[in-house]
């Protein structure tokens, strides 16, 4: 697995867990971190998908 694909993915589930915490604090500000999670996967998988 390419390592930019491994550093998107990682960024994807760290913009989620800051999503959870912000929601859960009471912030609607993590929607925002959900709209990167999304693209963060999307650029992962893209680029996991090239190298192959």
């Amino acid at each position: 697995m390419p390592r930019f694909a491994v550093l998107a993915f990682a960024l994807a589930v760290l913009a989620l867990v800051a999503a959870v915490v912000a929601v859960a604090a009471g912030f609607w500000l993590g929607l925002a971190f959900v709209l990167l999670a999304g693209i963060a996967s999307n650029v992962g998988w893209i680029s996991y998908k090239r190298a192959q």
